[in-house]
C-alpha cells in the first residue's frame, strides 16, 4: 500500500469524508491497479455529488480495467448527460470517445 493511500484511508468517516477525498482514495487505487476496489469509493463519490462528471469518467476506466465492460459504459452514458447538463464539454467528449470505443470493440467479430 502506498503512503498516500494509507493517508487517505485514514479520513473515511472523518469530517473530510466526502466526494474529494472518496474520488482521491479511488484515482490513487487506480494508479495502484487495484481497479475493483476503486468502483466502491467513486460510487460514493457519485452519491454525494451526483454531478461530479470527473467521477463517472474514472469509475469507467475502474470498471473497464476490472473486467466490466457493461458498467464501464453505464458510468460513461450517465457521466456524458451529467457532463453535458453541467457545461463540461471536454469531459463529455472524452467519455464519449471512451464509450464509442467500447461499443465498437463490443461490435467487432472476434476470431
Amino acid at each position: 500500500m502506498s503512503a498516500m493511500l494509507d493517508n487517505l484511508l485514514k479520513l473515511i468517516d472523518g469530517p473530510r469524508d466526502g466526494s474529494l477525498l472518496r474520488y482521491g482514495i479511488a484515482n490513487e487505487l487506480v494508479r495502484l491497479e487495484r481497479f475493483a476496489e476503486a468502483v466502491p469509493h467513486l460510487e460514493h463519490a457519485i452519491a454525494s455529488q451526483p454531478d461530479y462528471s470527473a467521477a463517472y469518467k474514472l469509475l469507467g476506466k475502474a470498471r473497464l480495467s476490472a473486467g466490466d465492460e457493461e458498467g464501464a459504459r453505464d458510468a460513461w452514458r450517465r457521466g456524458i448527460g451529467v457532463a453535458m447538463d453541467k457545461g463540461d464539454v471536454q469531459a463529455a467528449r472524452e467519455m464519449t470517445v471512451f464509450a464509442r470505443r467500447l461499443d465498437k470493440r463490443r461490435d467487432t467479430p472476434q476470431g
